[in-house]
């Protein structure tokens, strides 16, 4: 699942790409991407490109008063591509959920692979109106959140897990399974660690991890095309997918603890005290 670097970049790239390009068309190639009715995707034609931006996971194309929104979810990708074809995409055919064609006739197609379709398309006039964005929590990286700000955020989750913390878009935004493993292996704490039960040292750890491997994903995948995002975030990953490879940091085999829908993946030398962490499938402990 792309998260806060991959879609940070992205955003990035698009603002390369798309600012002051107006947008010739929008076809939609599964009806079932659109979350939104009205206005209608036919309403961009003709807008001009203004900015793109992030909100957590979402990307925010922002034209003349309308905002094209997406969320990529667990398999959706973007494809850019320097020339459309002329015609548009038949619906229903392949993993093709939506192509936005520029006014140069480059642009990019939304693709979603697997049978699940979980990428969400949204043509809002204002991107608070989408419930997901509106609820979500502090975005790590922004200026305000400081070391006082991440405090709080663990005292108001009293007793909860430090993994399912971190995933949660309603405590902080951005951040998924893949970074969230990264950033406690980093802190070397224990991904099942009570939120509340941090010393001060743990919390200035904690932030300090958080602030680092995200602009450190970021930093790597600065001025990368967007079809390169997916091999750089898999190459700087220390514990993420790596189960049974050895630590890069004490040597000891990476472990992983499955649930119902996910996994992760930890080091029991950095985090748990050398303690294997009981496999227990509950998928709700990281929900």
């Amino acid at each position: 699942m792309p998260e806060m670097p991959e879609v940070e970049s992205l955003a990035r790239f698009l603002t390369v790409k798309c600012v002051g390009h107006a947008i010739a068309r929008v076809d939609l190639a599964a009806f079932s991407a659109l979350k939104t009715y009205d206005p209608p995707l036919s309403a961009l034609a003709g807008l001009e490109i203004e900015q793109v931006t992030r909100h957590g996971k979402f990307i925010d194309i922002s034209a003349q008063g309308l905002h094209l929104v997406f969320h990529l979810a667990r398999a959706g990708w973007l494809r850019w591509r320097d020339s459309l074809p002329d015609v548009p995409p038949r619906p229903g055919k392949g993993p093709l959920a939506l192509r936005l064609t520029l006014d140069d006739g480059s642009g990019f197609d939304l693709t979603e692979a697997g049978t699940q379709r979980k990428l969400a398309v949204y043509v809002v006039s204002d991107p608070a109106a989408i419930p997901h964005i509106a609820t979500l929590g502090p975005d790590p990286l922004a200026d305000e959140f400081d070391q006082a700000a991440l405090a709080q955020v663990l005292k108001e989750a009293g007793r909860a897990q430090l993994k399912g913390v971190l995933r949660d878009q309603r405590t902080l935004a951005g951040i998924g399974n893949a970074y969230s493993d990264e950033i406690l292996h980093a802190a070397k704490l224990s991904p099942f660690k009570p939120s509340n039960g941090l010393t001060a040292e743990e919390q200035t750890t904690l932030y300090q991890a958080i602030k680092t491997e995200l602009s450190g994903a970021i930093t790597r995948a600065e001025g990368l095309a967007a079809k390169d995002l997916k091999s750089e975030k898999k190459s700087g990953l220390r514990v993420h997918g790596r189960k049974g490879e050895k630590c890069d940091v004490c040597g000891d085999t990476i472990a992983e603890v499955s649930f119902a829908d996910s996994a992760l993946q930890y080091c029991p030398t950095c985090q748990t005290g050398g303690k294997k962490l009981a496999d227990r499938r509950m998928s709700r402990l990281l929900k």
